[in-house]
């Protein structure tokens, strides 16, 4: 298992990630990632089945596989290169962010950033996990860690959109915003500060409550609703004419823009301010 881990990591920050041989095609369609998102987008999926399938040869060496199992990291490679992989979980307690998650999140983008290894972020993330019990564990404060952690990074970075990026958990996870490099969205991604049905149901609790009084079908109207805020906002078509999203992709081709963008970004230098370090939060 070490020797596995050592071959992902460069002696040092100033080597390039490790590159091996690779016997697996970057122009690889995988049609099965077109259908892997449930119809419901409450319902949940495999993450692990979507790293397998975009992943040179389907390999994946994970990193604190049982700790803050709500977020995934470890490491893979994209035509013969090593890159760092951050993703959210759906099935487990739906993919939420909490302070164990960030904490986890942040030491590995961090890592990655140290030894100069790329990073690549599968986002499907409804927020942060809720609860006096998070509050009294600091969550806004880990959250600001991964937060910072991808700020501070500068090595290529790129991010994948595949279903939820609500809210501050959309800001943490790798955004445009936050220096990514290359930012791609699935056609089902919903980039907004709530879901659909949660900000209907408070911009328009007024006029559902008025309906119900007069006798109307409230839910074909909360339903009405609900499309027009995702036709409106929740889509990633809105995010990406601000510059937001670089292109919305098909999800099958997700590998081949990966390997792409990486190749892109082989030669990414980013100057920084003349200093010693910045203040993270602690």
């Amino acid at each position: 298992m070490l020797k596995t881990l050592l071959s992902y990591i460069p002696s040092n920050n100033t080597e390039e990630a490790p590159r091996t041989e690779c016997t697996d095609p970057i122009n690889r369609v995988e049609d099965s990632l077109n259908e892997i998102l449930p119809d419901d987008p409450n319902k949940a999926y495999d993450m692990y089945k979507v790293i397998s399938a975009i992943t040179d040869n389907g390999e994946f060496f994970e990193v604190q596989p049982k700790f803050a199992k709500n977020i995934i990291t470890g490491f893979a490679r994209f035509n013969g290169q090593s890159v760092g992989i951050v993703a959210n979980q759906p099935s487990a307690y739906a993919g939420v962010l909490d302070t164990n998650a960030s904490r986890k999140g942040a030491r590995f983008v961090r890592f990655c950033d140290a030894f100069n290894i790329p990073i690549v972020s599968l986002v499907d993330v409804p927020g942060f996990l809720p609860g006096t019990g998070q509050e009294y564990n600091a969550v806004i404060l880990h959250g600001a860690q991964l937060l910072y952690a991808y700020g501070e990074a500068t090595v290529p970075k790129i991010t994948i959109t595949l279903r939820k990026s609500y809210g501050g958990s959309h800001i943490v996870m790798g955004c445009k915003q936050l220096r990514s490099d290359l930012n791609f969205a699935w056609p089902t991604a919903e980039i907004a500060v709530m879901g659909a049905s949660g900000a209907v149901a408070v911009l328009s609790a007024k006029e559902a409550k008025a309906k119900k009084e007069a006798g109307e079908d409230v839910k074909a109207f909360l339903a009405e609703k609900e499309q027009e805020y995702t036709d409106l906002f929740a889509n990633p078509y809105q995010a990406a004419s601000y510059g937001y999203i670089d292109d919305v992709i098909e999800p099958r081709n997700t590998r081949f823009r990966i390997c792409r963008g990486l190749a892109q970004l082989a030669n990414k230098r980013q100057n920084l301010p003349a200093k010693k370090h910045g203040c993270m939060p602690m």
